[in-house]
């Protein structure tokens, strides 16, 4: 939540990017300064080892030429590749003779480097080559002039990552200074789709072709595309299209990290990528896939899994910038009931506060009493709370927190006192999470804070960090580094509305090498202090956010606007957060700012329903826009938020698999059809896990769609007899009136479902039924995770859980579907039962001549009395429900439909 930015905002910026630079006699672009000079001419190899297991190499690099554009070369610098696991290849460089700025190790957890002996004797001309049977991945140092390095799959020769520079172009040879680091790899431009390398606003998921990425944290409002946003993720996943020869599979996938935390401008020109950082060390990984989930899976494990959320966070969210009193908080949560749209979490923004200060109450219209008894009433009725906290804490003698962190000396400094800023409540001190003490300061401003009010999770706006001034530069080239990064798109001065670069962190470090860290180490902070008060699975969600931040807090994609164009972006940024290793994220229904309409709300929250977190959130200048306010826009919202309600336990199950193996919950096609090559272009669909897709409409006055499917059946959840036949993927035009939008769901999956309610805890106590979507090519899979909801570990050693896989096949007249169970203990002791299965896709021409239910040893099971069968030949397929069942789900069964 900021100050709405204008539709000028571009304009303004650049109006104020070229006064700051005035006073300058010649302006020069970074092109030109580097056409002046080169801005490097690369390293040649002086010395390699390897290590007695043959996992690692280090080579020693020595400066070809000294350039001074950007600053003074490092003349000698440690070359190390390295194998951590079999699916990932570690490649860092540095200076050996003294340390430099790299993510701490406490922050984000990783194996130690240990460079190999290395050879007395210059190294002979032939490439050296880095090789395991264990991994797909080789590397291939080149003793040229300059040297390069690449890296290839062994199983194809499809060169992932290639350093070799275009000899005519200092842009792509391996530079390293102090504050100007640049590393760059070809690319094949006509096989390779990038994904990510965020946070940005873009129209497209798929990367298009020459454009700078910037990645520096930034409060500019995502309403704003291709500009740096709140986030940092220098990570991309690269899908390969098939090479002419054959030997490279379509959708062949690998990933790449460059870990840093400096702030840097990624550029993509479709044949090459190029790092151009300001500080740090190359720290380089490559991931080799070979599918985008295992991809996942292996970037996860390094950088940390997702969190798991708890059961209820996600239900439908409401908030507002602007709810005047609590009065005004409790007469929304009465009429979305009235509605009869379901409701699970209020939450507030920074009207609740006392002068917009953190951990206190408005006495006048939030006061302490009231509260208290309207979280009473929300958690009677199984509804939640959150409310906001921004990380500036007021400058108030008068004032607790402020006081206490003085005493605690917590504060982030600038010229050996706390840095000055100003946001909300007006003049600002800025915790230091960096600092031991600064955490400690932190978890027990909330345990106090939760003593008085007990909410239920935490909103982390500003962090990026926010400052409404932007101070003056010092002399220091750390306020004002020699290579300009895009700032705001315009070049902005890094120390722009945020802390200045020379303000210092506990242990002298540097703002201008922890910027983009801020909100991380807010969230991994919030998280361990919800986590000591509480004991359960805390909720967090945080704006700004850092490679690993996935393990503590989920997302949403900032301030968008009201407009049918946000509405659309919405699908790329959402996409882009799963592959960062945040599931849990959503954009604002209905737009935060600007004023929405009837009609674009309507759309948005048909597809609001389906992002993994759903809030209707906007801006106090804007006109309300709760979706009980039109009549058409809550007939929408309870068959869309009523269908995402029965789908809570696939959502949940989806959760499970993205906290055990990073996995997303809204996945881009490609995830289910990496071979279909026509789905790395699509940014207006999704699935929801891999197999239930969302096809919105996006521009006004549609009432159809233009929907890509790919090969197979595919079924309408609201309507289970309209199907389609995809013998080859293409696009199809589809009826989308108002009041509706198209999901469906495609054969070969088996989903567990319950019933609608107004709570989750309400659909929780609901019987659970399954959907299986037959298939004749190929198995029905899928999978069911049921706990508490807010146990601290998900499927944990010795957890309160249980796991049931369902697999099926069709056989002649013959539809058998099982289960598999792991720790069924605690769904036997909730009594958790099926008590319904409708099969899909059956053949016509087809009728029921019984079923049969066997436990796990093939005894028939008793107790069918009243067990009914019916089918429906009414569409393309037909359809077969078994009601009166109660099959417990903490036991395996086998359940066979036979047919004539």
């Amino acid at each position: 939540m900021r100050r709405p930015i204008p539709s000028s905002f571009s304009l303004f910026l650049l109006l104020l990017s070229l006064l700051f630079l005035s006073h300058h006699h010649i302006l020069l672009s970074h092109g030109e300064q580097e056409a002046e000079a080169a801005v490097g001419y690369g390293y040649t190899v002086r010395s390699v080892g390897f290590d007695s297991s043959g996992k690692s190499m280090a080579a020693d690099l020595q400066l070809i030429k000294a350039t001074s554009v950007f600053g003074q070369d490092i003349q000698n610098l440690k070359f190390i590749a390295s194998y951590e696991t079999s699916g990932r290849l570690r490649i860092r460089i540095t200076d050996p003779t003294q340390s430099r700025w790299e993510v701490p190790a406490h922050v984000l957890p990783r194996l130690t480097l240990q460079p190999p002996p290395e050879n007395s004797q210059p190294p002979p001309p032939e490439p050296y080559i880095l090789s395991s049977p264990k991994s797909d991945l080789t590397l291939t140092l080149f003793n040229t002039t300059p040297f390069s390095f690449t890296v290839t799959r062994r199983s194809s020769g499809d060169i992932l990552f290639d350093t070799s520079p275009a000899i005519s172009d200092s842009g792509t040879f391996l530079v390293f200074k102090d504050q100007y680091i640049q590393l760059s790899s070809s690319l094949p431009s006509d096989r390779s789709s990038l994904y990510g390398l965020g946070e940005h606003t873009k129209s497209s998921f798929k990367l298009g072709h020459n454009q700078t990425l910037t990645l520096w944290n930034a409060d500019i409002g995502s309403a704003n595309p291709d500009v740096n946003l709140y986030g940092s993720h220098p990570f991309y996943m690269d899908v390969r299209s098939p090479d002419p020869n054959g030997r490279v599979p379509a959708g062949t996938t690998h990933g790449v990290l460059l870990l840093s935390s400096n702030g840097m401008d990624v550029l993509y020109s479709g044949e090459r990528i190029t790092y151009k950082v300001i500080g740090g060390v190359i720290d380089l990984y490559v991931f080799a896939g070979p599918s985008p989930k295992m991809v996942m899976d292996q970037y996860t494990r390094l950088i940390g899994r997702p969190a798991p959320m708890p059961y209820w966070s996600f239900g439908f969210h409401q908030c507002r910038w602007g709810y005047q009193s609590v009065h005004d908080v409790q007469g929304v949560v009465t009429r979305y009931a009235e509605a009869k749209i379901p409701l699970e979490v209020m939450w507030t923004d920074i009207d609740y506060m006392d002068a917009y200060k953190d951990f206190t109450l408005d006495p006048i219209n939030f006061p302490l009493d009231q509260m208290n008894k309207f979280l009473d009433i929300l958690h009677k009725n199984g509804q939640k709370y959150v409310l906001i906290v921004d990380p500036g804490i007021s400058v108030n003698k008068t004032y607790g927190t402020f006081i206490r962190g003085m005493q605690a000396d917590i504060f982030i400094k600038r010229d050996s006192i706390p840095y000055l800023g100003e946001v909300w409540p007006g003049p600002v001190y800025y915790p230091d999470f960096l600092n031991p003490n600064g955490r400690v300061f932190w978890g027990d401003e909330i345990s106090r804070f939760k003593k008085l009010l007990s909410f239920d999770g935490i909103w982390l706006d500003m962090n990026e960090i926010s400052n409404f001034i932007s101070s003056s530069p010092t002399p220091s080239t750390l306020d004002d580094p020699p290579y300009k990064i895009n700032n705001s798109g315009v070049q902005m001065p890094i120390n722009n509305k945020t802390v200045p670069a020379t303000s210092l962190h506990f242990g002298n470090i540097t703002e201008y090498n922890a910027h983009n860290l801020y909100g991380f180490l807010e969230s991994k902070a919030t998280n361990q202090a919800l986590v000591q008060i509480s004991g359960k699975r805390p909720f967090i969600l945080a704006r700004s956010t850092f490679v690993g931040s996935g393990k503590y807090t989920a997302h949403w994609t900032g301030d968008n606007a009201a407009t049918w164009d946000d509405l659309a972006y919405s699908i790329p940024s959402i996409l882009n957060f799963g592959l960062f290793g945040i599931p849990m994220v959503g954009a604002d229904i209905c737009g935060f700012s600007g004023n929405t309409t009837e009609e674009l709300c309507r759309r948005w929250i048909q597809l609001g329903a389906f992002y993994p977190f759903a809030r209707d959130h906007s801006s106090k200048d804007t006109t309300r826009q709760e979706l009980y306010l039109w009549e058409s826009v809550a007939e929408s919202a309870r068959k869309v938020l009523g269908l995402r309600y029965r789908l809570l336990p696939y959502f949940y199950m989806l959760m499970y698999e993205a906290h055990m193996k990073g996995t997303p919950i809204a996945r881009p096609l490609f995830f289910s059809f990496p071979q279909d090559t026509k789905t790395y272009d699509i940014s207006s669909q999704f699935l929801v896990g891999k197999g239930l897709m969302v096809s919105p409409v996006l521009r006004p006055g549609q009432v159809s769609v233009n929907a890509y499917f790919p090969t197979g059946n595919w079924f309408n959840m609201f309507n289970y007899s309209s199907s389609l036949s995809i013998k080859l993927g293409k696009y199809i035009t589809l009826d989308a009136p108002p009041g509706d939008i198209n999901v469906h769901v495609r054969e070969g999956n088996v989903l567990a479902l319950q019933g609608e309610a107004m709570t989750t805890e309400t659909a929780r106590k609901t019987k659970f039924e399954l959907l299986v979507v037959v298939s004749n090519g190929e198995n029905m899979t899928g999978e069911a995770f049921v706990d508490d909801g807010e146990e601290l570990e998900m499927g944990g050693d010795g957890g309160r859980w249980t796991l049931v896989r369902f697999n099926g096949n069709i056989n002649e007249n013959m539809v058998t579907v099982g289960t598999e169970v792991v720790n069924g203990g605690y769904a036997l002791s909730e009594k958790l039962v099926f008590e319904k299965v409708t099969f899909l896709g059956l053949s016509k021409g087809k009728s029921s001549k019984g079923h049969e239910v066997m436990n796990n040893v093939g005894r028939k099971l008793k107790g069918n009395v009243g067990i009914r069968t019916s089918f429906d030949w009414s569409g393309e397929f037909g359809r077969a429900e078994i009601t009166g069942l109660s099959l417990l789900m903490g036991e395996e069964f086998t359940l066979v439909l036979y047919l004539s």
